[in-house]
């Protein structure tokens, strides 16, 4: 596990060869079918030295949940176990990563009503938490829209906050950390270096074609699918709207701040032990 543009790919391919281990990917945006650059989703020839699972299960247009996600997920442990092949659970997103190991459950979703909260403007979105959950800030990153428009569509149909979610059993558990399976985890992050980084990793991107993936995939990217870090600054590029430099500067900008977010995300579970590299990741694997 670890922030955006850490080197975990590389890390864990060295690793999974090492003790014969097949990796399960918990990032919430490769499970997309076409968004490979943007996504930095491992190629054809690195599933080819270790099998990959959780990548390329959704058309982009569909909005793939986490409940579908740890369903899915859920199986290839299992299969994995029953098959005596260690699992190397490898991404970015903390929410998916404990879909699959912790005892969490997910409200059910309804497009009727995700479409309205859709309608509205982060500002909106927030001020509507709020005032139903002044604490929501306490449980929910409120500088995320698609948590908060999850949060709000849990609201609107249940009238639970996430103030209140946060005290029932399953949320206590995670907490509490009780793993539904053994585990040993780390976080590889290059602290120092972690900036600049990710820009050097997205002007690769750049070069590889990133411009022309997005815009293949314009007319197709759902709602889920559209707000990728990269892909959403890349869209008023492609729309006109914004110059090209004026977009790389914005996705690195939101690059960043994911990866901020999700370190503050990973320091809170106490499963996960730092490892601050930055070097060859094979002194580390």
């Amino acid at each position: 596990m670890g922030p955006t543009a850490s080197g975990k790919s590389e890390a864990a391919l060295l690793a999974a060869e090492r003790v014969g281990a097949e990796i399960v990917s918990v990032d919430s945006m490769q499970v997309y079918r076409g968004m490979d650059i943007g996504t930095a989703k491992p190629s054809a020839a690195d599933r080819a030295r270790v099998p990959h699972h959780m990548i390329d299960l959704a058309d982009p247009a569909d909005a793939y949940s986490v409940a579908e996600f740890q369903a899915a997920g859920r199986r290839v442990l299992d299969d994995l176990a029953e098959r005596g092949v260690p699992a190397l659970i490898v991404g970015g997103s903390g929410l998916h990563f404990r879909a699959l190991v912790d005892p969490m459950e997910f409200p059910a979703s309804d497009p009727r009503v995700r479409d309205a909260i859709d309608a509205l403007d982060a500002a909106e979105a927030v001020a509507e938490m709020l005032r139903a959950d002044p604490e929501a800030g306490a449980h929910l990153d409120l500088a995320n829209p698609r948590r908060v428009a999850r949060a709000l569509e849990i609201h609107r149909m249940s009238g639970a906050t996430p103030t209140a979610r946060a005290v029932r059993p399953e949320a206590v558990a995670v907490r509490g950390y009780l793993p539904r399976r053994p585990l040993v985890a780390a976080i590889l992050d290059p602290v120092d270096l972690l900036p600049e980084r990710i820009e050097a990793r997205f002007d690769r991107m750049l070069e590889r074609g990133l411009l022309d993936e997005v815009r293949a995939l314009a007319p197709r990217l759902g709602r889920t699918a559209a707000q990728a870090a990269g892909y959403r600054q890349l869209l008023p590029v492609v729309a006109g709207e914004w110059t090209p430099a004026e977009g790389r500067r914005r996705a690195i900008d939101a690059t960043r701040a994911l990866a901020r977010r999700q370190r503050t995300f990973f320091g809170k579970d106490p499963r996960l032990v730092p490892i601050e590299w930055q070097d060859d990741p094979r002194r580390r694997a």
